[in-house]
């Protein structure tokens, strides 16, 4: 796996990046990957893992802006203030 292959990684769904963070985990917790290898799967793993981090903050962002009625009902949103 080239450096560069990480390239798609800003475009994947958190499903499909978890999904794909969990099979190089259990690559390599079975440690019959060659060291090149792992250390490029490695390398990928932690690529997806900072998407799947930036991702569930942005959901919490998304959530924390849900407006309440005095009831405790959605109304709706506030904007979101992306830093």
């Amino acid at each position: 796996m080239a450096a560069n292959t990480n390239s798609d990684v800003p475009k994947l769904t958190f499903e499909k990046a978890i999904e794909e963070l969990e099979s190089i985990v259990k690559r390599l917790e079975e440690g019959k990957v060659p060291l090149e290898e792992s250390v490029a799967i490695y390398e990928r793993g932690e690529a997806l893992k900072r998407r799947c981090e930036e991702l569930l903050r942005q959901a919490e962002a998304r959530v924390e802006k849900i407006t309440l009625d005095a009831g405790g009902k959605p109304t709706g949103t506030s904007p979101l203030d992306v830093a």
